[in-house]
């Protein structure tokens, strides 16, 4: 991405706010970043714990064109991908959580909220806020297994590693999102593909190898029915909804908000 706009503000709202009310001027991978939200938001509507001053919280303005609104997922995949490669760059080996958290081990360490702005059949607006625990030590809320980079880094090895800069280490991580962007809104082949497959299939198919609890058996609730059940999660349809089997062979479908992890701590 050669064109990359980052506004930088001391406390806002919510960097989705800003993204949204600068939606109409703004270009295509215009960021917002915030040391502090007064309202940051999460899924399903829960606020996001932030530390002022001591992780990254930002909004990335997406406008791709001629984008059709059934291929939206693929932007949250674009988002997530783009953490975990930017943790691996670090050394940590992160999990995307079923639709977008990032997960290192059964910790969570990133949330991401996606919110889409139809016209038609096409997708105009794409915004996805993201809130990575960067140099964080000490969590308050109830929000279950919170970690964050430098506690990562800590854990595995490096007991003195230095707080790392927010500056930094956003412009790395967004390097990282537009390397996957870029070609999926061009629909750039993938070279080392002699079948010469699209860009999107190579990315579900990277999506799938990081997704988190994916062929093992864990416990689940099914939150339309309150039922409880033990499953191994299969992988995703092609409406973005997770497949899990349960342990007596039985494919369920579920939705967003549909299904809840049950995580040890």
């Amino acid at each position: 991405m050669t064109d990359m706009t980052v506004n930088w503000l001391k406390e806002t709202d919510s960097t989705n706010s800003d993204a949204h009310r600068h939606r109409h001027e703004a270009s295509d991978f215009t960021v917002w970043a915030a040391q502090f939200q007064t309202a940051g938001r999460g899924q399903r509507g829960n606020s996001w714990e932030s530390a002022v001053g001591e992780n990254l919280t930002f909004s990335i303005l997406f406008k791709p064109e001629n984008f059709l609104s059934t291929r939206q997922f693929e932007l949250s995949q674009v988002v997530a991908l783009g953490v975990v490669d930017y943790l691996a760059t670090k050394g940590i080996e992160a999990k995307i959580k079923w639709p977008n958290d990032i997960y290192v081990e059964d910790r969570k360490i990133c949330g991401i909220l996606i919110e889409n702005i139809l016209s038609g059949a096409t997708l105009s607006v794409c915004i996805a806020g993201i809130g990575l625990n960067l140099n964080q030590r000490v969590f308050r809320s109830d929000a279950p297994n919170p970690t964050s980079l430098l506690l990562e880094l800590q854990r595995s090895g490096y007991p003195s590693a230095e707080p790392l800069n927010d500056r930094n280490e956003l412009m790395l991580l967004l390097q990282k999102i537009a390397a996957l962007y870029l070609p999926l809104t061009q629909e750039v082949p993938v070279s080392s593909d002699p079948v010469s497959a699209s860009f999107p299939l190579l990315l579900e198919e990277r999506y799938l190898s990081v997704l988190y609890r994916r062929d093992e058996l864990h416990t689940y609730v099914d939150l339309t029915t309150g039922e409880t059940f033990r499953g191994y999660i299969r992988g995703i349809e092609k409406n973005a909804c997770l497949r899990i089997e349960t342990e007596t062979g039985t494919i369920k479908s579920f939705a967003f908000k549909e299904l809840k992890y049950i995580i040890s701590q």
